[in-house]
């Protein structure tokens, strides 16, 4: 957003005001102006370092332009804080109970004179469209784990024959620390898809409240916006794993747009770097993809200070429900 044109009548009293020595807050009163203001326009004429009688002989033009120019080398201090802050917020707004309401008072508490709540939301909107762009909903920590298959299938080549078999690319993401797992799997089929499922949850070391899965057959058997018909043996493991299942809502992106940003991020870092490497084992391949993937969950995160396991290990770990004693058997 492009700053608000400098007044340079009011520039010039303030600048007047204060070479004869009043305070910020009498400067406030005399001219009529905010204390931002006030604040902004001292702040750029102290950075200058010039003269104060060297900078009123300037006309309007002139000093316009030494102030601008100013300005594209320091943005304002305002947004400056207020960015330095969300990095922050990010990770709290996924804690239990933790409202951005709470988050603005504790901002303000901070930086007095920083943006009203309404602002702060909108601002805060846009810094994380830009650095989650999949991320339209809000998780908090311990509440779902989504899961889906990649479109593209990877290969393993047969030592002896050199026959090629394709196998799918199942991937799962936590929805408020993004820690992301993957595995190359036999088939979408039902026994593939529920061993798949279980091992992300013993990857993740516990069970969060609730699982957001396709409307795949192996999860699924009939599809309804109210009440969906589950596969009777996913609806089984989902009783032994005590977690509830959530189909995503036909023609509702927004459901999915977490785990398809997993399905990128996996496209972009794991399957570019195999490409070149041929496999020839189910183990091995998944090998290469788990060593692949933990460099992708301990990069540290688009615009913050911290990984995707970072996160987890702080925030979502201890929010997850233990995991039973046995491993689940398909009737």
């Amino acid at each position: 957003m492009a700053n608000k044109p400098i007044n340079m009548k009011h520039l010039r009293a303030v600048l007047q005001l204060h070479i004869k020595g009043h305070s910020k807050r009498s400067i406030a009163t005399s001219s009529g102006l905010s204390r931002n203001t006030i604040k902004k326009y001292l702040n750029l004429y102290l950075s200058l370092g010039k003269d104060s009688e060297e900078v009123l002989e300037l006309n309007d033009k002139e000093l316009s332009q030494l102030f601008l120019k100013w300005e594209k080398k320091h943005p304002n201090q305002r947004l400056q804080d207020l960015y330095k802050f969300f990095p922050y917020m990010h990770k709290e707004l996924r804690k239990t109970g933790v409202t951005r309401r709470l988050l603005w008072e504790e901002y303000i508490s901070l930086y007095p004179d920083g943006f009203m709540s309404t602002q702060f939301c909108v601002y805060y909107n846009r810094w994380s469209r830009r650095v989650s762009p999949s991320m339209h909903i809000e998780y908090k920590a311990g509440d779902k784990i989504l899961v889906d298959y990649s479109g593209k299938k990877l290969q393993i080549v047969d030592v002896k024959t050199g026959e090629v078999t394709l196998v799918e690319v199942f991937v799962a993401i936590l929805g408020a620390s993004q820690m992301i797992y993957a595995e190359a799997s036999p088939s979408q089929q039902k026994a593939d898809f529920i061993h798949s499922c279980e091992n992300a949850l013993h990857f993740y070391g516990g069970v969060p409240q609730a699982i957001v899965t396709d409307n795949l057959k192996s999860a699924v058997t009939k599809s309804n916006r109210y009440e969906p018909k589950l596969n009777p043996d996913f609806a089984d493991f989902a009783s032994h794993y005590e977690i509830s299942v959530l189909p995503t809502r036909a023609y509702k992106p927004k459901d999915k747009a977490l785990v398809e940003g997993a399905v990128r991020i996996i496209y972009q870092q794991v399957y570019a770097r195999l490409r070149s490497t041929v496999f020839n084992s189910l183990e091995s391949l998944n090998d290469a993809i788990w060593h692949w993937l933990e460099q992708v969950n301990n990069r540290k995160l688009t615009g913050r200070e911290y990984s995707r396991k970072a996160f987890f290990e702080e925030v979502e770990k201890d929010t997850l429900s233990c995991l039973p004693e046995d491993r689940f058997e398909i009737r």
